[in-house]
């Protein structure tokens, strides 16, 4: 009798509708975490997430010694949506715009680049490295196990952003006096709805990035070269943000995923601008939809050769 016919044939790396099992969602958890280990243990990981904690450091030490003789930092000009690197000139007052200061420098490269490398490596690195096959011999299922990737990606944006903040909370607190702030509109808050506010600008600028991860995630499942795709999806991302600054291409502007990243700074406003960041907000779900929904059919229809 063949193994058809008794049913105990080897699972096929083609994709074939209902060939794949439906694991509990207890197994679906321990991938989860499994993928989570992984990824943090990695030492690529912990170098980038180390970069990211060092910049808050190096702009904090850079502003204590310029204004150690009682001058005011000089803040740069505001940026799309909101002003955000301005808040430069706020620092030797009150350690916490450290936070906000540090995520602005952050956004435009270094926390796009380190979420690009991690989503491009995400299902690229495991072609690379000879066990993607593996893993879908597991019953994962190309859908569950590529919608773990992409948590997974989400998981390491929210602590990329909240290492950025911890650190420039501990910078500032340590180098500079802290207390009642001053909004962008010239309102006095006090430190504690300041520390609420910067928590909440964390969590928007973690969202901002949603739109790079499944962009990131789309290219890995276009090649099995983690290197390839972690290159190709830093380089797009420059590339938009180049194009987002020339000013013949306006009426595309409000299309790239990067244009209203710093409209954070409308959360420092009183009362706050709700309109850019829900534009923000808009634009990173429709790229995770549109480069999402483009992961899923390739990543769903392509044969696994290793």
């Amino acid at each position: 009798m063949s193994q058809a016919e008794t049913g105990t044939a080897p699972p096929r790396l083609r994709k074939e509708p209902g060939s794949t099992p439906r694991p509990n969602p207890l197994w679906t958890l321990s991938l989860f975490r499994s993928e989570l280990v992984t990824t943090f243990r990695r030492w690529r990981t912990l170098a980038l997430l180390a970069v990211l904690a060092a910049v808050p450091i190096v702009v904090g030490i850079a502003v204590k010694i310029e204004t150690s003789d009682g001058s005011s930092a000089v803040g740069g000009g505001p940026g799309g949506g909101g002003g955000g690197p301005a808040f430069i000139t706020q620092i030797s007052n009150n350690g916490l715009f450290l936070v906000f200061t540090a995520l602005a420098a952050t956004l435009p490269f270094f926390l796009p680049m380190a979420i690009g490398v991690i989503a491009g490596d995400a299902i690229a690195g495991e072609a690379n490295a000879g066990t993607l096959r593996y893993l879908l011999v597991a019953p994962a299922g190309r859908t569950r196990l590529l919608l773990t990737k992409y948590a997974t990606t989400l998981t390491f944006c929210l602590v990329a952003t909240l290492v950025v903040a911890i650190s420039a909370l501990t910078v500032g607190a340590l180098l500079f006096p802290l207390g009642d702030l001053m909004t962008i509109s010239g309102t006095s808050i006090s430190f504690t709805e300041g520390l609420g506010r910067a928590l909440l600008i964390a969590l928007v600028v973690a969202a901002s990035l949603i739109g790079v991860a499944a962009l990131g995630l789309f290219i890995s499942t276009l090649t099995s070269s983690g290197i390839a795709a972690m290159a190709t999806t830093v380089g797009l991302l420059i590339t938009i943000q180049i194009l987002d600054q020339i000013p013949q291409l306006h009426a595309l502007h409000p299309y790239f995923f990067s244009h209203y990243w710093l409209s954070f700074a409308d959360l420092m406003r009183e009362p706050v601008y709700w309109d850019d960041l829900v534009k923000n907000l808009g634009i990173q779900a429709l790229y995770a939809a549109v480069f999402g929904s483009a992961a899923w059919a390739r990543f769903t229809t392509k044969d696994i050769t290793a």
